[in-house]
């Protein structure tokens, strides 16, 4: 709230102020600079046509950038110079009084060093160069971060891929190993013939013949 009331003063001082300086500048230009040249002649100031061509151009000019708000804290103290100057020199021309110089130059002055408040040029150009200032350094972060990265890019290795773990073969249960093993047999030559005969355990060679183990008999039931 405050800061607007501020702005909204800001305003108001160099509407009124801008105003008076650019009306007595263009009272001026209407009378021509030998007409101004020759009153200034008639008030003692040194120089006359060179003061009304200063005093009009600073008015005139001076005044249009306070109403728009442009480059105030300059227009502002070249503005309260001129006035000084006017105040100082000869005595001022009409229709500003003495008491209305020195109102404008204090104006002039306080408006140079408080600024044109946020309703201005000035205000605008600020904006835009604090939004291009920040553009730029944002380019310049990121352009750096993408430098360094690029730098550590080469001396990061890649990672290697995790081997897969050696398979271990599991040794069959005692549930499993429960089918029948065959029984070895041995190969022996039979005696006289000289032939070679496999027998199984339990077989024994009689008179050259192979003889089977005995079988278990089952006990009669009678």
């Amino acid at each position: 709230m405050k800061q607007s009331l501020r702005d909204l003063a800001a305003l108001v001082a160099r509407l009124g102020v801008g105003g008076i300086f650019f009306a007595n500048g263009w009272a001026k230009l209407e009378d021509g600079l030998k007409i101004t040249g020759a009153k200034f002649l008639e008030q003692g100031a040194p120089a006359p046509g060179a003061w009304a061509t200063v005093t009009m151009l600073a008015e005139l000019i001076g005044g249009a950038l306070l109403i728009a708000g442009l480059a105030v804290s300059i227009t502002g103290l070249i503005l309260f110079a001129e006035a000084l100057a006017v105040f100082l020199v000869a005595p001022p021309l009409n229709p500003i009084s003495l008491n209305e110089l020195i109102l404008l130059g204090a104006a002039s002055l306080l408006l140079a060093v408080v600024g044109a408040g946020r309703v201005s040029v000035d205000h605008m150009v600020v904006i835009r160069r604090r939004e291009s200032q920040a553009a730029d350094e944002f380019a310049a972060d990121t352009e750096a971060d993408q430098v360094i990265a690029a730098l550590k890019e080469p001396e990061e290795k890649p990672e290697k891929p995790a081997e897969p773990a050696p398979k271990t073969e599991q040794a069959p249960s005692s549930s499993e190993d429960t089918a029948p093993h065959p029984k070895p047999r041995t190969t022996a030559k039979e005696p006289g013939n000289g032939e070679e005969v496999t027998t199984a355990p339990g077989d024994t060679l009689v008179a050259g013949r192979k003889k089977p183990a005995p079988r278990n008999r089952r006990p009669s039931t009678d």
